[in-house]
């Protein structure tokens, strides 16, 4: 399936299968997992718009999240291949940016859990708030409208 109905236009989306490691007692994933992946879906997506880790570090600069909230609306189960998709949907070019997350399953395109993180910038030396830098507001660009009403 190649096509997902994807709430958003132009996600940038990472892969993630399913491993036996990430199934809890009741025999599907962990929630931990759902959060863990839309973490490395974050950073990957960083890193492709030219914030990687060594340049926020070198910066001292980084969005620090501080607030999740996720709605779970399905199950992934061992061996299942899931799409982790992202998008900024709002920065307001001083202190503040967020991100919509959404998970599908690659197999049926059912979609798994919905979410939004907040951040703030943040100085990675004292960890307090702080004005993100020029390359934050230019990166950290809130480039897709919503495709569903």
């Amino acid at each position: 399936m190649d096509d997902f109905n994807w709430d958003r236009t132009n996600p940038f989306i990472i892969d993630a299968a399913v491993r036996s490691d990430r199934i809890d007692g009741y025999g599907h994933v962990s929630n931990h997992f759902y959060i863990s992946w839309m973490t490395d879906c974050m950073f990957a997506h960083s890193a492709a718009v030219g914030l990687s880790d060594e340049i926020c570090v070198e910066l001292q600069r980084g969005m620090a999240v501080k607030d999740i909230k996720a709605e779970l609306s399905g199950s992934a189960y061992k061996n299942d291949n899931l799409k982790i998709a992202n998008w900024i949907v709002f920065n307001d070019g001083r202190l503040r940016a967020s991100r919509a997350f959404q998970i599908i399953n690659g197999g049926t395109g059912k979609t798994l859990v919905r979410a939004e993180m907040k951040f703030v910038c943040t100085n990675l030396v004292s960890g307090k708030p702080v004005k993100m830098p020029e390359i934050f507001r230019a990166k950290y660009c809130v480039e897709s409208e919503k495709t569903k009403g």
